[in-house]
C-alpha cells in the first residue's frame, strides 16, 4: 500500500500545473502504471485520477486520525461506500495501517534529524571608554541530517542572552509536554 505523498500545505498539496494552468496532484503511479490501471478498471483517465485522489484522501485521513480498521469501515459505510469496498479498505488498513502510520510519523514529523550540537560564546566589548557594555552571544552549530539526501547540513544560530533564555524556556515547555506523553 504505497500512499500518495502530497506536497506541503503551502502549495495545497499540489505540484506543477497542467497546460490550462490547473494544479496537478503528485502521482504515486507512473504514466505506464496509470494506463494499466485504466485498462484494468475500464476507467477514463480523469475518472482514474478521481479514484486515486479519493483513495489517497481516505488513507491520509486514516493515518492522520490513526483510526482503527473497524472504525474506518464504519465511517466509510456511513458515507454510503458499499460494504464490500469499505471492507476492502478495512482489511488493507488492518494489515498495513500500523506500518503506514509509523512511516508517516517518521517522514512527516521528523524529516530532519539533529545529529550534532556544538557551541561557543562570543563576547564583543564596546569600543568607547564611556560605554563599557559587553554583548555576549551564544553561537550554536547544529548538524542536521536530511532523511532523503542522507547529507548533513550545518546550521548556525546566534543568540543574545535574552534570546537564549527564551529559547531555553521553550525547550523546557516542549520537554514537559513530551514527559507528560510518556
Amino acid at each position: 500500500m504505497g500512499g500518495a505523498r502530497r506536497g506541503s500545505d503551502k502549495d495545497g498539496g499540489r505540484h506543477g500545473a497542467d497546460p490550462a494552468g490547473e494544479p496537478q496532484a503528485e502521482s504515486s503511479f507512473s504514466e505506464e502504471e496509470e494506463e494499466k490501471l485504466q485498462a484494468a478498471f475500464s476507467l477514463e483517465k480523469q475518472d482514474l485520477h478521481l479514484v486515486l485522489e479519493t483513495v489517497s484522501f481516505i488513507l491520509e485521513q486514516a493515518v492522520y486520525h490513526n483510526v482503527k480498521p473497524a472504525a474506518l469501515q464504519q465511517q466509510l459505510e456511513t458515507i454510503h461506500l458499499r460494504q464490500d469496498k469499505a471492507e476492502a479498505f478495512s482489511n488493507a488498513w488492518s494489515s498495513m495501517g500500523h506500518e503506514t502510520v509509523e512511516k508517516f510519523r517518521q517522514r512527516i514529523l521528523a524529516p530532519h534529524k539533529l545529529e550534532t550540537v556544538e557551541w561557543q560564546l562570543n563576547l564583543q566589548m564596546a569600543h568607547s571608554a564611556q560605554a563599557k557594555l559587553k554583548s555576549p552571544q551564544a553561537v550554536l552549530q547544529l548538524g542536521v541530517s536530511n532523511e532523503d539526501s542522507k547529507s548533513m547540513e550545518k546550521v548556525l544560530v546566534e543568540f543574545s542572552h535574552k534570546e537564549l533564555f527564551d529559547f531555553y524556556n521553550k525547550l523546557e515547555t516542549i520537554q514537559a509536554q513530551l514527559d507528560s506523553l510518556t
